[in-house]
């Protein structure tokens, strides 16, 4: 991109008052360390990713899979600059911004993985709503305390390449779908809430602030989205260095979570052979299809290195097959490139991706976990909401009186309950809820 456009999106809210002598780090180089050294990326390390923290040693956190995340973002970026030079070099496309969009991607995500998620956005759904992503944007925009007001003041290309939903969750909920909401807690269905993808409307400014380089009609496409009947709306669009996290993300999730699946003992050869296997070899892509049958030997071997080298393999396959495409829609070129994933390998990507999501995340005994953990939430929050001068704590009290003279005291609320791990939320759960627990020493090491 030209410098000028390249000043615009290194830009932060907040102008940067205080050089520090000999710090020649790039703005991304500056916003990766802002992101690693927050309290919302170190909570990752006790935030569920599919399985519950704490049964085992061996699978991975939301901070783990951050982790891949990043490893293979910054392996896709190697790629792209190889293959593509004249273009990424246009676009400016930095490793160390990728690397922070993969490190940063779930730090809005709540307590016990999904559950948590359902939850707050039904006791949210009257006052705006919540989705983790949007809650993401709060983190890094608003809520860490990097700086007094402005969150971690990270530059605008660095958000923008966070929103993946870039519209907001009251414009793209279909009210048709919305189920009544006079039910006791324990009778929420997680499949009647899950939320729109998208941001707060209480967060309005931020995103016009973000999209301020834009032209008018480049910003109104870029928050297009589609309605189907019977769902919520779903965006369409996302930048260039958005479309490159998220396949890393893509690619971590569906191939590292199956190897712990695999080694959990969740997943049996016979059933990948059957629902995995085959699929792949039908697709007949390139490679993958012809090597499949000897993967899977090889990821349930009883040899680790074998298992580890499938991998390797599997996620190589992945990244190498990225390509760049141009949306005409768009002129802007963080708009109007993207970094996708041919066809077929695309399909084989998402056979991975929903081979997880039926043998683990549906999984019974995962299920009943994530409904633990979702009325936990909803309990927590039900009891705030009744007195929040009572039982907040200081500084989150404070902010709720603020936001309380704006009628928006939920959404602080929803931001302490959100910002919690696993344990935190469960052990709070048992000294506010279980007798005989939670004396006043309990409550102070919290």
């Amino acid at each position: 991109m030209q410098s000028d456009r390249q000043s615009i999106w290194s830009e932060r809210r907040l102008p940067r008052t205080q050089a520090r002598d000999g710090d020649h780090r790039s703005p991304f180089q500056r916003d990766k360390a802002r992101v690693l050294h927050s309290a919302a990326f170190r909570r990752l390390q006790a935030k569920t990713q599919v399985l519950g923290v704490g049964l085992s040693d061996f699978y991975r956190t939301r901070l783990t899979h951050s982790l891949e995340a990043a490893q293979i973002g910054t392996g896709i970026t190697a790629q792209l600059q190889g293959k593509f030079p004249r273009l990424t070099e246009y676009v400016s496309l930095d490793p160390y911004l990728i690397e922070t969009l993969c490190l940063a991607h779930d730090i809005g995500h709540p307590p016990f993985g999904h559950g948590g998620e359902i939850a707050l956005h039904y006791m949210m759904h009257q006052h705006g709503g919540f989705e983790g992503n949007g809650q993401t944007f709060r983190i890094v925009t608003r809520l860490e305390p990097y700086t007094a007001e402005h969150g971690m003041n990270l530059s605008r290309r660095s958000v923008l390449g966070l929103v993946k939903y870039p519209n907001f969750i009251d414009t793209l909920t279909n009210q048709d779908i919305v189920p009544a909401d006079d039910l006791r807690m324990r009778q929420v269905k997680a499949e009647n809430w899950h939320p729109p993808k998208g941001l707060f409307r209480c967060d309005e400014n931020l995103f016009d602030w973000l999209l301020a380089p834009l032209k008018p009609e480049e910003r109104d496409a870029f928050m297009a989205f589609n309605q189907s009947a019977g769902k919520h709306g779903k965006t369409s669009h996302k930048s260039f260095d958005c479309s490159v996290m998220e396949l890393a993300d893509d690619i971590a999730y569906g191939i590292h979570d199956l190897e712990d699946a695999i080694v959990m003992g969740m997943v049996k050869r016979a059933e990948f052979s059957e629902e995995l296997e085959k699929p792949l070899i039908e697709l007949k892509v390139s490679w993958l299809s012809d090597a499949i049958s000897k993967l899977g030997d090889r990821l349930f071997s009883i040899e680790q290195f074998e298992r580890k080298n499938a991998i390797g393999a599997l996620v190589n396959c992945f990244i190498t097959a990225i390509r760049i495409e141009e949306n005409p829609q768009f002129t802007h070129p963080l708009l109007c490139y993207q970094a996708v994933l041919p066809h077929h390998h695309s399909e084989a990507l998402a056979l991975f991706k929903q081979f997880v999501y039926r043998k683990v995340i549906r999984k019974p005994e995962v299920q009943l976990l994530e409904y633990k953990g979702q009325q936990v939430v909803m309990e927590l929050f039900e009891a705030f909401s009744s007195d929040p001068t009572r039982l907040l704590p200081e500084n989150t009290r404070s902010r709720w009186l603020q936001a309380e003279e704006q009628g928006n005291g939920h959404r602080v609320i929803a931001d302490y309950i959100s910002g919690m791990t696993d344990e935190f939320a469960a052990r709070l759960y048992s000294n506010m809820f279980v007798p005989k627990r939670g004396g006043v020493l309990d409550t102070l090491s919290l």
